[in-house]
């Protein structure tokens, strides 16, 4: 069977793109499948750098068509940031807690109609050879003060998106795969893999 590996030891990210890829006839895994695998070291200065180099150092070693995936938030009013650091933006400790609790604490005094933020992901997928392709999705709404809903993980319970006046935690996961940042990248990497050589 076809197998694509996702660059990732995220389980929540992970599970978003198996169920977004549901319906290929392609087997997915994960680092988790390849103890042995080197660790990435994210220092890439954009989203876009980040992705390739997860893909490219883990399809060397796999040998096989590898997903790299990079994405995070950024928040207008806070100069773009957190961006490519996302997911360390509370530092060393970092986890989902700690990075809303900074957050929050940095848009404390910034009104409703100021806290306008997006989610943005970018894809990359390179085998063995060649980066095959890279591509990018993103989507935009406002931060909250206050978390709502569990679904989701990362900062989904502060995005709230307008439209539907729910946040990514409160909005049925049917809909998020709709809509979101990461949804967006996915459709068109399943563009991607359907035209892809497998060998």
């Amino acid at each position: 069977m076809r197998e694509l590996v996702v660059a990732t030891t995220n389980q929540g990210k992970l599970k978003e793109i198996r169920q977004l890829l549901a319906d290929m006839d392609i087997k997915i895994t994960s680092l988790a499948d390849y103890p042995g695998a080197p660790e990435v070291v994210e220092d890439g200065k954009t989203f876009a750098q980040n992705a390739i180099k997860k893909a490219a150092t883990i399809a060397l070693y796999t040998k096989k068509l590898t997903l790299g995936e990079d994405s995070g938030i950024q928040i207008k009013a806070l100069g773009n940031r957190p961006g490519i650091y996302s997911a360390r933006y509370s530092g060393p400790n970092a986890n989902d807690q700690k990075n809303n609790a900074k957050m929050l604490r940095e848009l404390k005094d910034v009104p409703m109609d100021q806290r306008q933020a997006r989610y943005r992901c970018f894809a990359a997928l390179v085998d063995g050879r060649r980066i095959v392709d890279v591509v990018n999705g993103s989507c935009g709404g406002l931060i909250t003060t206050r978390a709502r809903g569990s679904n989701g993980f990362g900062y989904d319970p502060y995005f709230l998106i307008p439209r539907y006046d729910q946040t990514f935690g409160e909005l049925p996961p049917e809909v998020k795969a709709k809509i979101s940042h990461r949804a967006r990248a996915l459709k068109k990497v399943r563009d991607v893999l359907r035209n892809y050589r497998w060998k």
